[in-house]
């Protein structure tokens, strides 16, 4: 993976987004790594962090697969989180609760839930 540290912008419904997919590998156990999309809505000093972890028939960008790619088995649905489409049919498949936390800060939520509604639309290779 690159060194690339930038973020990039969405804007929904006149609301400016930054986001930047991150991927945090741990050599010594490949069940430790992740895959984050991290989004910040601009403005606030907020922070929702969608992470994917391998698991069974879940399978997250390594060596083997493009940067951000995020795959499911048997299926091979393939969506990719370098992808703004991605990005975006992620944040409004999360609820609004989620999107905005009342609190300053990191929100860490599982993304995996939201995973089948990205694929439903369309936003797989």
């Amino acid at each position: 993976m690159g060194t690339d540290r930038h973020l990039r912008s969405l804007v929904v419904d006149g609301t400016t987004w930054r986001w930047a997919a991150r991927q945090h590998v741990d050599r010594s156990d490949d069940a430790n790594c992740r895959l984050a999309l991290s989004l910040y809505r601009e403005g606030t000093r907020r922070r929702l962090a969608l992470v994917f972890r391998p698991g069974p028939d879940r399978v997250i960008s390594n060596s083997a697969f493009e940067a951000g790619a995020l795959i499911r088995l048997p299926d091979r649905a393939y969506p990719n989180l370098h992808r703004p489409g991605t990005v975006r049919a992620l944040l409004d498949a999360a609820p609004p609760g989620l999107v905005l936390p009342a609190t300053p800060g990191t929100t860490e939520t599982d993304g995996w839930p939201h995973f089948d509604t990205v694929v439903g639309q369309g936003h797989a290779a």
